[in-house]
């Protein structure tokens, strides 16, 4: 499970024993002439105990702080697994006009430099010369094409009834935050059975700035009505991973189809394989303890 680095927190702990024996009672001297603290041994022992129980307290996996309050996610390919049907409405489209010499995208290309992208982004990376109407046209009909499929393909992320749940028992607040459209974010949600579960949807076109920006998140946790430091963010890509952090908040990364190292370089704190991960499940119980500070 993990945590935070030995060394890291005995390093932390060291720090604060030196700050506060610097405010302790002044030098004096003893009876060979050497200077002495007044500060006993078993008062030492008493600093050093309760700045490492604080410090633990402080530091769980997730780096929220008690108590937490909202859970924010993203949709495509965090809730659902819907990145190979993303993948192949792009590829068989973008073969179509022609892109790329109308050679097939390949999968790689699609997750590291599309997966998470908001649809304007897209127009200008794929199409820099075409008129932007024309431009998202083409991301209109492609996300109708990604429609008619989802309904025969579309599977739940492993454990994401499991977390539901875990998220329900608890009472915390819950949003889904998503570049995806409107109409397209709706229907995944809606076949997933979500419906009633989130109690807000923030789309990143009704936002200043789409992820990797962000808006979208910090727009969440306003209309939710929590502070970042209580809350955190479960994401799939390097772009939605980006937002998170951005936004100041822990971000649990799905690894799923985009690879770990990738993740991670965007900043996720955790990254698992999916709902059903021990490392997720470690670390909320590390939360359900109410441990933090």
């Amino acid at each position: 499970m993990p945590t935070l680095a030995g060394n890291q927190v005995f390093s932390s702990i060291s720090t604060d024993v030196s700050k506060i024996l610097s405010h302790s009672r002044p030098l004096c001297k003893n009876f060979s002439g050497s200077c002495i603290r007044l500060t006993s041994v078993a008062a030492r022992a008493r600093i050093f105990s309760e700045l490492t129980s604080q410090t633990l307290q402080c530091k769980n996996a997730l780096s929220v702080r008690d108590p937490l309050e909202a859970i924010l996610f993203d949709i495509d390919g965090t809730l659902c697994d819907s990145v190979p049907i993303h993948y192949y409405a792009f590829r068989e489209m973008l073969q179509e006009v022609g892109y790329n010499g109308g050679q097939p995208i390949t999968e790689e290309f699609f997750i590291k430099r599309m997966n998470g992208l908001h649809n304007d982004e897209l127009c200008h990376l794929l199409f820099p010369d075409w008129d932007f109407d024309r431009a998202m046209k083409f991301m209109d009909d492609k996300e109708a094409m990604f429609r008619r499929l989802a309904p025969e393909q579309l599977k739940p992320v492993n454990g994401l009834d499991k977390l539901c749940k875990w998220i329900e028992e608890r009472g915390l607040k819950r949003a889904a935050v998503t570049n995806a459209p409107k109409e397209s974010a709706e229907l995944i949600i809606s076949m997933l059975g979500l419906d009633d579960f989130f109690e807000l949807i923030v789309l990143g076109s009704e936002c200043e700035r789409a992820k990797p920006f962000p808006d979208p998140y910090l727009k969440a946790v306003e209309h939710l009505k929590v502070a970042r430091e209580h809350a955190f963010v479960v994401e799939d890509s390097a772009s939605g991973v980006k937002a998170g952090v951005a936004a100041g908040m822990p971000v649990v990364a799905i690894a799923s189809r985009n690879p770990e190292k990738l993740l991670k370089a965007a900043g996720a704190t955790l990254v698992v394989t999916d709902f059903e991960d021990t490392n997720l499940w470690g670390a909320l119980k590390e939360l359900d303890r109410n441990l933090g500070c």
